[in-house]
């Protein structure tokens, strides 16, 4: 008897449900023609009710409705907000019927929904207070199709983590042109972004080598989009920080991949020096395959950590070397290869050596594979997991900086904001705008060649002084504050505000596109508001 209720209550919470949807959507309809609004509800919904209809959603997929501590985490780990409900999808039609039914609920349901990839925002960006996290990962299985020709490229699921990319690509001989430094991330993650490693100077960041979406957007549609097929949807979300749809499937441009990598440390003294090397590597057509750098403050024996992974190319003078605990500036450098190849690498590498004005003692080399280089990071990883320093807090702060305006930066950041310590890898490196499309939602600084300067800092949790949470974050501030007091024209990479108005400024000669956007693919702005940029629904034009 007990059951029958049961059952009857559930079918008729959802006949409800559905009843007051479709009141909702023909009162949304009459709205659309005479005062501009979008979706007024008649009706708000309890969450029990809510869960009820999500419940009965033909899905594939399964729902989590308790214990989803892990959807209320990042990265991050500074901020936490429990959602209502976290979706496993199996196919892209459960994110589609989901959001779909979001959508037609209307404005006052006040249910949000976020796709999370592998958990690696920074700010809570891929959280939602009450609403609906969607687990892109529960996609990854679906198949990798590489295809081979003249212009090779590989189709994938958004979930899908680049590592396994690699992995599967490699087995045709072939992988992605550009990266991240990290490879456990999905596609639909850095794809929401940009998606910047040491190749984008020479092909751009990830969001430049992909050549089709398949995109959910606010309203549930399912849309396949590229340069010439809804190509201001597919402009939109690239780099469109999850605003305008969920990315369910990309096609990922390939290139023939080299077996072997020559990975190369220089230190510098003078920033000035080191920066005027990277603009030279990044200029030249024949150049290395990967170029990055950091700076190193405050640190003594720095040539001894890297002995386990690399050889120093005159050990006599590089154990004779000090920095003396001055500010230093590696240039890091790499060269694929195949090992028939090596000989015409050597000579190549040599020459390129030649022309850079680098400390001679400091010549570090080492010969690794391509996975293994390109996976480096997640060494480090296991390392940090085993001392139990992975998942603390970590108030990155990511910025692009004009080449113009990069030795004014530096000589106020780290030659006095951070003059003493730093509390993390702080990475400097160079790119080409030309390499950059344009038309994507990414807002970057417009001179010819910027910086990415990443300030890759960790908190030790309940420390006090310059290893607390708050210490580095007063940091950033000073560092923020520096930059608009100076005027300096610098953009967040993953960008971090907390009202419209500093959107606005971000976003700057864009903003109307931005705000056009939104309101054709997520006009209620169901959509990533963890980046808190539209907390409300957009208005409509007749």
């Amino acid at each position: 008897m007990v059951s029958k209720l049961a059952g009857f209550y559930e079918h008729n919470t959802f006949s409800l449900m559905k009843i007051i949807i479709l009141l909702n959507f023909i009162l949304h309809k009459a709205d659309s023609g005479c005062n501009n609004s979008v979706f007024t509800s008649i009706v708000s919904f309890p969450p029990y009710e809510i869960l009820s209809s999500l419940q009965a959603l033909p899905l594939e997929g399964q729902w989590s409705l308790r214990d989803n501590e892990n959807a209320a985490k990042d990265f991050g780990n500074i901020f936490h907000f429990p959602p209502l409900a976290v979706l496993y999808p199996k196919t892209v039609a459960d994110i589609s019927l989901t959001i779909k039914h979001v959508f037609e609920m209307g404005s006052a349901s006040e249910l949000k929904v976020a796709a999370r990839g592998h958990g690696h925002s920074l700010q809570g960006q891929a959280q939602v207070h009450g609403g609906i996290v969607i687990n892109m990962e529960s996609l990854q299985g679906h198949e990798m199709k590489v295809h081979r020709g003249e212009f090779p490229f590989v189709d994938v699921s958004g979930g899908e983590l680049w590592i396994n990319i690699l992995h599967e690509t490699l087995k045709h001989g072939l992988a992605p042109k550009s990266w991240t430094d990290y490879l456990h991330l999905t596609v639909g993650g850095t794809l929401s972004n940009a998606g910047i490693s040491g190749q984008a100077f020479k092909h751009g960041p990830q969001i430049s080598n992909t050549l089709q979406l398949e995109v959910v957007t606010g309203k549930g549609e399912v849309v396949t989009c590229s340069e010439n097929r809804d190509a201001d949807l597919f402009h939109g979300v690239l780099g469109g920080l999850g605003q305008f749809g969920i990315i369910t499937r990309a096609r990922i441009s390939l290139e023939p991949a080299q077996k072997m990598v020559k990975w190369i440390r220089v230190l510098y003294s003078e920033f000035s020096t080191f920066t005027r090397d990277q603009e030279y590597l990044i200029s030249l057509k024949d150049t290395f395959d990967y170029i990055e750098g950091f700076v190193i403050i405050n640190s003594t024996g720095i040539l001894n950590h890297w002995r386990s992974s690399f050889d120093p190319k005159d050990p006599l003078q590089a154990s004779q070397f000090n920095s003396d605990g001055r500010t230093s500036y590696c240039l890091e450098m790499a060269k694929y290869f195949n090992p028939d190849e090596a000989e015409a690498m050597n000579q190549s590498v040599d020459h390129l050596l030649s022309q850079l004005s680098y400390i001679p003692p400091t010549l570090f080399l080492s010969e690794v594979s391509y996975v293994e280089f390109l996976d480096r990071v997640h060494v480090s990883e296991n390392m940090l997991r085993e001392k139990g320093l992975w998942e603390v807090p970590h108030p990155w702060l990511n910025l692009l900086i004009p080449r113009s305006e990069i030795h004014a930066f530096a000589e106020e950041v780290f030659g006095n904001i951070l003059k003493d310590t730093s509390n993390g890898p702080i990475l400097i490196y160079p790119v080409n705008q030309t390499r950059w499309n344009s038309k994507t939602s990414l807002v970057t600084p417009e001179e010819d060649v910027f910086y990415l300067v990443a300030f890759l800092s960790s908190a030790v949790p309940s420390s006090t002084g310059i290893n607390s949470l708050e210490y580095i974050l007063t940091q950033n501030k000073r560092i923020l504050d520096f930059c608009t007091n100076a005027q300096l024209n610098v953009k967040q990479y993953l960008p971090h505000y907390s009202t419209q108005e500093e959107w606005q400024a971000h976003f700057g000669s864009r903003w109307e596109a931005l705000v056009e956007r939104k309101r054709v693919y997520d006009p209620l702005a169901l959509l990533a508001p963890g980046h808190r940029i539209f907390q409300k629904a957009m208005s409509a034009s007749c």
